[in-house]
């Protein structure tokens, strides 16, 4: 039972908790009656904003989670050197892992480095370390360096033809990693928290893909803006929502994300929310967005 339902029992049916419940139900009905193929080329999105702590993470690895339970071949890619990523999913990253620090700065194959997800059939993680952080700083003499995560991705894909997604966690940042993740991706996906300061944020960072899409990869589109941290209850997050649909109608997902205390704690016990509670509203929500980012594919 998640904790959603075990509130609305002692609840009113009429309170916040009854109406989350409710929505949630909605979109279980939606997902029972939506199936999802398999993209035509592998897809490669990285997951960005360049402002920390609006659920970028969590997002990345949620929907990376969700592809692989609906059947999908996934691989995530941690490009922070936090290494959040490889913890929610069980992944250990001590200095020295063999992962992503190793593709970029000593040319690496990703089948060299790459994981299994014990928790979930069909995800596969390249780590991040801490020895992450330096790379920028060692990238800057290396020829091509906006093209080190694009060739072994691009090799990676060629060798290994089955795997459906890459999807790359970046670093809240817009310096050399992030853009070795923008020019080895197709498309961009980019989490918003529901706050005022959201927009400006957005507009700067889709700005960096124009530029990038037009002098370094002419492949590379924003594959949409997804609204996280929203609690329906307040004017703030209704009106964040309505504004940034105003901004980009074309873009915005239809699904937001809740906040919810089961979706921060289940990175503490190296799980996503799609094993941590696969019945509580956060994971039904990532499920949902991450029908929607296959259902995108020809957009």
């Amino acid at each position: 039972m998640s904790d959603e339902d075990g509130a609305v029992r002692a609840g009113d049916a009429g309170s916040p908790i009854a109406s989350a419940i409710s929505h949630k139900q909605r979109l279980q009905r939606a997902l029972e009656r939506d199936t999802l193929s398999k993209p035509r080329h592998t897809r490669i999105i990285a997951v960005a904003n360049q402002k920390g702590g609006v659920g970028k993470t969590t997002t990345a690895v949620n929907v990376a989670a969700g592809l692989a339970q609906e059947g999908m071949n996934v691989v995530l890619i941690d490009a922070d050197a936090q290494g959040n990523a490889s913890t929610a999913l069980g992944i250990g990253h001590r200095s020295g892992t063999p992962g992503t620090y190793d593709v970029l700065i000593s040319r690496a194959s990703i089948a060299d480095v790459v994981q299994p997800c014990e928790a979930v059939e069909g995800l596969y993680v390249v780590p991040a370390t801490i020895d992450l952080s330096g790379a920028d700083v060692e990238l800057i003499d290396v020829p091509q360096r906006e093209f080190q995560l694009r060739k072994a991705v691009d090799k990676f894909v060629l060798e290994y033809s089955k795997v459906d997604y890459v999807i790359i966690d970046c670093p809240p940042s817009l310096g050399l990693l992030t853009v070795n993740a923008f020019v080895a991706a197709k498309e961009v996906l980019v989490p918003i928290q529901a706050e005022y300061y959201a927009l400006e944020g957005v507009s700067l960072l889709h700005g960096t893909i124009r530029r990038l899409s037009t002098q370094l990869n002419r492949e590379l589109r924003l594959l949409g803006i997804v609204v996280t941290m929203v609690d329906n209850r307040t004017r703030l997050s209704r009106e964040v929502i309505a504004e940034v649909q105003r901004s980009f109608p074309d873009l915005v997902f239809e699904v937001t994300i809740p906040r919810t205390v089961r979706l921060s704690e289940a990175p503490s016990f190296g799980e996503t929310i799609m094993t941590f509670d696969p019945s509580s509203l956060g994971a039904v929500s990532y499920r949902a967005l991450a029908h929607e980012v296959a259902h995108r594919e020809n957009n």
